[in-house]
């Protein structure tokens, strides 16, 4: 199976508060896009900053190349946002002790600041303890991550269809032409002759002089109209595309990490689809080679896509 390197998930998690009241919904979002290497890009709260290596190491382990933005979000219930709030019937309690105590021991101290938010009671407890917090983003991040996994897979299934079928179309159209290479350089060849015995004016009378003389002339015209024969040949051109579609095909459906190798080949085809074009000696020849670019480039660019 071959992966895209396009895709989104997500994951959320409820937790309820220990006491009860409140609690705290986790969610973790993954997207990515097509990129050279593997880049991974996080926002968080800095309660969860924790997490940040294990998820690191979970998305390495997983993903080689891609842009990854990876987004984790806290959303608190009223009940949790207020977890921290000084509790005013606590402070009430304490300064009523406070007052008694001086009123004992008018030499004693007065109550810090600190000890003060340190007193039992003061501050309202948290809803949700760090442990649970970073385990829930954590199991968040897992089950992203595995359902960004298949999302990648199914897209890579669609591209590598595409593919395929481009590469079919390319196959055929290699097929159909190959055949008609040999007539259609000899039909060429004979054109080229007809129009150079026109100009040099080989039809003369047949005389002694101009019979040796068109003799030369016409060994001379066969051994231009071989070199130009040899020069449009597109045998070896039309050779190598069916090796470089059959790699192709090869790579496709192997599957795994084929993104670079699929666009060198993108590379070695188009170079080959050019020199046909460039070559082309007949009408059908460079429609075939134009066709055969336009269906190379689509591919190109989905080959971008892939992991």
């Amino acid at each position: 199976m071959i992966y895209s390197m396009t895709g989104y998930a997500s994951a959320t998690r409820e937790l309820a508060a220990a006491s009860g009241n409140g609690g705290v919904s986790v969610s973790v979002e993954l997207r990515t896009v097509n990129s050279r290497f593997l880049d991974l890009n996080f926002r968080m709260p800095e309660d969860v900053r924790v997490c940040e290596p294990t998820l690191r190491e979970m998305l390495m382990n997983k993903l080689s190349r891609g842009k990854v933005d990876i987004r984790i979000n806290l959303q608190r219930s009223e009940q949790a946002a207020n977890a921290g709030a000084l509790n005013r019937d606590a402070l009430a309690q304490l300064a009523v002790l406070e007052r008694a105590v001086l009123d004992a021991f008018p030499d004693a101290g007065r109550l810090r600041t600190g000890e003060i938010l340190r007193w039992p009671g003061v501050l309202a407890e948290s809803g949700v303890s760090p442990e649970v917090l970073r385990d829930a983003v954590l199991e968040c991040g897992k089950q992203a991550i595995g359902d960004l996994i298949d999302v990648r897979g199914r897209e890579g299934a669609q591209l590598a269809t595409m593919l395929l079928n481009n590469v079919s179309e390319m196959e055929a159209i290699v097929t159909k032409i190959t055949p008609l290479v040999p007539d259609l350089i000899a039909k060429h060849q004979q054109k080229i002759v007809e129009r150079l015995q026109e100009a040099l004016g080989i039809a003369a009378p047949d005389t002694a002089a101009t019979i040796v003389s068109r003799e030369e002339i016409a060994e001379r015209i066969r051994q231009e109209v071989t070199m130009y024969g040899i020069r449009i040949d597109i045998a070896e051109e039309l050779s190598r595309l069916t090796a470089h579609l059959n790699e192709t095909r090869h790579v496709i459906q192997k599957g795994g990490k084929v993104g670079k190798r699929l666009d060198f080949m993108m590379q070695e085809l188009n170079r080959e689809a050019n020199t046909l074009g460039s070559k082309a000696a007949a009408k059908e020849l460079a429609d075939s080679s134009m066709t055969l670019k336009l269906l190379i480039e689509q591919m190109r660019e989905q080959v971008q896509n892939l992991e």
